[in-house]
């Protein structure tokens, strides 16, 4: 072959090859690029009471070890975590305290991922069924089904009235400011076990016959919460199957949930660091996310 020609030759394979290379590193590099994410929700979500503690916001009472900073890490996302104990679904679109304010502020279009939990300080459900529940088990011994002899379905249709259309709304309201991102709304880990556990009214002390009545409570909230998601477009994360056996009831290093009394978290009835931690891990299952 003719010296010029096979200079020819060797110019084109050089170029094809840089050409190559460079359509490979463009695809890589679009394939790599973190998800921008963004945490909303309450307690559940924030980690409350998980060590360490946020120190940016001590308001809300945000654990750096919560399970979007178990996804983000795990992940390689761009997290923003605007979690906040003690949320309600209003605190999407209004402010919660002084200087913090909607959590929707923190989507825009350009959002991939959205997660959160809502909708247990609504009507005060999970704190004020725990309290009446709590105080009705110790006065009658732990025996009984007094909290449910009292308070009959008013929890359950707080929830139906209340919870459930603002849980819709406030779905509405992530799903405007961030029309293109995949939305995950996390169920509520299991906090009663499936039966009386009388081994545990030391840690829980809810009366035999209200053992079931109270997580029938936080079984329909988890129903409303699914179907929220499902009529808005965002994803369900399921805790039923996977949180059974971890409840409050159970001991450390087994249990995801805090209890009530001689725990040890500083805010019992809450996720532990290992809650936050399969919390992160089942919703990554879900979402498809490695």
């Amino acid at each position: 072959m003719p010296m010029h020609a096979s200079r020819r030759v060797m110019a084109a394979t050089v170029a094809a090859a840089g050409a190559l290379a460079l359509s490979l590193t463009g695809t890589t590099a679009h394939a790599a690029a973190p998800l921008d994410y963004a945490a909303l929700g309450d307690s559940y979500s924030a980690g409350s009471g998980v060590l360490p503690v946020d120190a940016s916001n001590l308001l809300c009472l945000r654990s750096t070890a919560n399970y979007p900073h178990v996804i983000a890490s795990r992940t390689g996302a761009r997290l923003k975590d605007v979690t906040c104990g003690a949320a309600q679904t209003k605190h999407f679109t209004t402010s919660q305290y002084l200087g913090v304010g909607p959590q929707v502020n923190a989507l825009d279009a350009g959002t991939d991922l959205v997660t959160l939990t809502i909708g247990g300080n609504d009507n005060g459900t999970f704190i004020n069924a725990i309290t009446a529940c709590g105080s009705a088990g110790v006065l009658s011994g732990g025996k009984g089904s007094p909290c449910k002899d009292k308070h009959g379905t008013t929890f359950d249709d707080q929830i139906d009235a209340n919870t459930y259309p603002a849980l819709k709304a406030a779905l509405q309201s992530v799903r405007a400011k961030a029309p293109n991102a995949r939305v995950a709304a996390l169920g509520y880990p299991w906090i009663m076990p499936a039966a009386a556990d009388p081994s545990c009214f030391a840690k829980l002390p809810i009366a035999s016959g209200d053992v079931s009545y109270l997580r029938g409570i936080q079984a329909h909230l988890n129903a409303v919460v699914k179907r929220a998601a499902e009529e808005t477009g965002a994803v369900y994360v399921d805790f039923s199957q996977a949180s059974e056996g971890h409840d409050a009831c159970k001991a450390a290093g087994t249990r995801w949930i805090e209890p009530l009394l001689f725990g040890t978290n500083i805010v019992p009835v809450h996720p532990n660091a290992l809650g936050e931690r399969r919390m992160a891990e089942r919703a990554m299952s879900v979402l498809g996310l490695g």
